[in-house]
């Protein structure tokens, strides 16, 4: 077990968000968190991170270094620092010129993690949506983190980036041995990717294999009775809700 997550609660302005959610989570697993707008899943992301009060009980079974790659952030693409200026920033580091050989190799390292080593001499601001997804997925990774969370990790990517986004996810998963938590809309994405999945909406609906609890009664009883469902033999796609 690497984490366990036993009624948790958390209130907002006196209103419960989300209300005596329990799971738990292997090493090496990618988990994902679906459930419709306002379900209070990037709160729960946020309580697993001890950002905001909450109830109940979030047990370590070991000592876990998180990194974070939020939903949404705002950017100034003024922005003058380069890439590994940004990721020197992350160590304390002041000054660029008294950065170390082994700082900027690890800068190198994490970025080759997400194919995007060349970027780190550019400017931050010069890059695109996919280029700069993936540099802060490298962010993420730079400090060697046990586990990493992220909150719908292609919002406002294009189709073909967003596959590939989550196909570098697997890879890094895979080759890093480090366990994903992830916020999806995509219940293909969730088939395709995940070996368990959280349902919430505000109270806990479901938690388990996707194949196993992903019943089109359960999607209906998350989402609502009209959202489109298409089963295929292996558990492959489903339509998005």
């Amino acid at each position: 077990m690497f984490l366990e997550v036993k009624d948790l609660s958390v209130k907002i302005n006196g209103d419960y968000v989300i209300e005596d959610v329990s799971f738990d989570i292997e090493k090496g697993d990618i988990v994902a968190i679906i459930g419709p707008n306002g379900a209070g899943k990037t709160t729960l992301l946020h309580a697993i991170m001890g950002l905001i009060p909450y109830e109940g009980n979030i047990h370590w079974h070991s000592v876990a270094k998180i990194g974070y790659v939020p939903q949404r952030f705002k950017f100034d693409h003024t922005y003058p620092l380069t890439v590994e200026e940004l990721f020197l920033l992350k160590t304390g580091q002041r000054s660029f010129w008294f950065s170390s050989n082994a700082q900027i190799n690890d800068i190198k390292k994490a970025l080759s993690h997400t194919g995007v080593e060349e970027l780190s001499g550019k400017r931050v601001g010069e890059l695109s949506m996919g280029q700069l997804q993936r540099v802060f997925i490298a962010y993420s990774l730079f400090g060697k983190p046990d586990l990493l969370l992220f909150d719908e990790p292609t919002a406002g990517i294009d189709i073909g980036s967003e596959m590939s986004i989550y196909g570098l996810l697997r890879e890094i998963n895979h080759e890093l041995g480090i366990t994903i938590v992830l916020v999806s809309h995509d219940l293909s994405i969730v088939y395709q990717y995940a070996n368990n999945v959280i349902c919430i909406n505000r109270k806990m609906a479901c938690f388990g294999m996707p194949s196993q609890v992903l019943t089109p009664e359960q999607l209906k009883e998350l989402y609502g009775p009209h959202i489109g469902f298409y089963e295929h033999d292996h558990g492959d796609e489903e339509d998005k809700s």
